[in-house]
């Protein structure tokens, strides 16, 4: 079956099988393996691209119903030699380690900073309760957001104060 789709602004058109997902659509047909496979079960969120603006993960939507739709994937974030915010403050408040998550991270948070510019510590919280990442504990890729949405806003003017109250509690004290 032909399927076309815009695919970070660029319209594309293939000839696909009707059960291809959009995940291998993206990495083998167009070649944009920055969409990690994961588990294939829609559980680690390594997979998130945006569909019209909304986060979706593409290891359980075909690439068919992709037809029609604007598609957005970590390799559309940087826009003329310039990295997205996000991207920056991943770097700068070092939000990944391995990296495996990173592209779902960095797509879920930026739905997340286009609908809300100023979220909470809990909402970026929320937002990524459906990614997996076994390499950070998450206080790293919520200060890269918070860094992210104050350089957005204009605002930041230092790194995010660090939270370790999670890890430290985590590791208990002797009594």
């Amino acid at each position: 079956m032909q399927v076309t789709m815009s695919v970070n602004g660029a319209e594309v058109s293939r000839e696909i099988e009707a059960r291809l997902l959009l995940v291998h659509f993206l990495r083998d047909h167009l070649g944009l393996t920055g969409t990690h496979w994961g588990c294939d079960t829609s559980n680690c969120g390594t997979c998130v691209v945006l569909v019209d603006d909304e986060p979706v993960k593409s290891c359980t939507m075909l690439a068919a119903m992709a037809g029609g739709h604007d598609v957005r994937t970590v390799e559309g974030l940087e826009q003329d030699g310039v990295l997205d915010p996000l991207q920056r403050g991943f770097m700068e408040c070092h939000g990944l380690q391995c990296g495996f998550c990173t592209p779902g991270m960095l797509m879920t948070t930026r739905a997340l900073l286009d609908r809300n510019p100023d979220p909470t510590d809990h909402e970026i919280r929320e937002a990524i309760s459906g990614q997996i990442c076994r390499c950070t504990g998450y206080a790293t890729i919520v200060r890269s957001v918070q860094w992210a949405a104050a350089e957005q806003a204009g605002t930041r003017t230092s790194l995010p104060e660090q939270d370790d109250s999670r890890t430290s509690s985590a590791v208990g004290s002797a009594s």
